[in-house]
Order: structure tokens, then C-alpha cells, then sequence
């Protein structure tokens, strides 16, 4: 039984913004928020169902695969994950096909805790968060008819 050292989720994630990180010169990998435009490998294994090949298709336009991309090792474990992907889609499916996904999309980096343990972060996409921003409420009584905010006035609006 292997003893002390650090081992693989042992304590807590390294956070990229805290002091420590910077005095270990830890730094993340960005991953662009729009994701991965080029161009999809092939399907690794020698058979696949046409579900197994568009869901393929598909996890190769996350922001992940801008990593993968340049890590062809990581394929066919990606390939893998899509295989029990797939599998664990089915109505019948035993729950023990999820706990092998669920595993598999932490080494690649497809979970929260995966991207921390690959030491990856996805870009935040600030075009479209000040699109989904709501209105301030100081925006929203500055476009207030004129009339509506002299009420509050003595004498102002009747």
C-alpha cells in the first residue's frame, strides 16, 4: 500500500487565484469560452454506433478540446468516455455506466474538479455576460418619465 506524498483529489484543489498558488508559480491553462472550431479527429476504435460518432462530433467543440487538440494520447480516453456516455443514456442503463462516465469526464477535464486536476480553466466569455446583465436599478429610475420622479417634490408633479 502506497503511503504519504501526495496523491491524485488528496486535500483540497489548488485554487489558481490564492497566495500560495503564486509562490509555487502555479498557472493555469486557458481554455477559450467559445470553444474548439478545428478540425475533429477520427474515431479512434475500429467500430462505433452513429450516436457514439456524433456525440464524438460534439465533445469536440468544448472548450476542452482546444486542449486535446494538442494531446493525442488523451483520445481514445475521450472515445472512451463517449462509449459510456452513450451507454449510460440508455433507459436500462445500471448506475455503475454513469460512475465509469462520471470518472472518465474527470480525467479528461469534462467536470469541475477535472479541470482543476488538469489545471485548466475555461476563459470567462464577458460578451456574453454583459449581455445576460440586467438592467441596474439606478439605469432603469434614470429612464423614469420626468414626472414620476418630482412627485417626491413638494408641488412637483400632480
Amino acid at each position: 500500500m502506497a503511503r504519504g506524498g501526495a496523491r491524485n483529489r488528496s486535500g483540497p484543489q489548488a485554487d489558481p487565484k490564492s497566495g500560495r498558488s503564486d509562490r509555487r508559480g502555479l498557472q493555469f491553462t486557458t481554455l477559450p469560452s467559445e470553444g474548439y472550431s478545428g478540425k475533429t479527429p477520427e474515431w479512434p476504435f475500429p467500430k462505433g454506433s452513429t450516436r457514439e460518432r456524433a456525440v464524438w462530433r460534439k465533445v469536440w467543440t468544448y472548450p476542452q478540446a482546444a486542449q486535446w487538440a494538442i494531446e493525442p494520447h488523451r483520445w481514445e480516453t475521450i472515445a472512451m468516455w463517449v462509449r459510456w456516455k452513450v451507454r449510460a443514456e440508455a433507459p436500462d442503463a445500471p448506475a455503475a455506466d454513469a460512475a465509469v462516465m462520471h470518472r472518465l469526464a474527470d480525467q479528461i477535464g469534462l467536470t469541475p474538479a477535472g479541470l482543476k486536476e488538469n489545471g485548466w480553466v475555461i476563459a470567462a466569455d464577458e460578451v456574453a455576460a454583459a449581455k445576460a446583465e440586467k438592467p441596474r436599478a439606478q439605469d432603469v429610475e434614470q429612464s423614469a418619465a420626468p414626472q414620476r420622479r418630482l412627485r417626491a417634490v413638494p408641488g412637483g408633479a400632480n
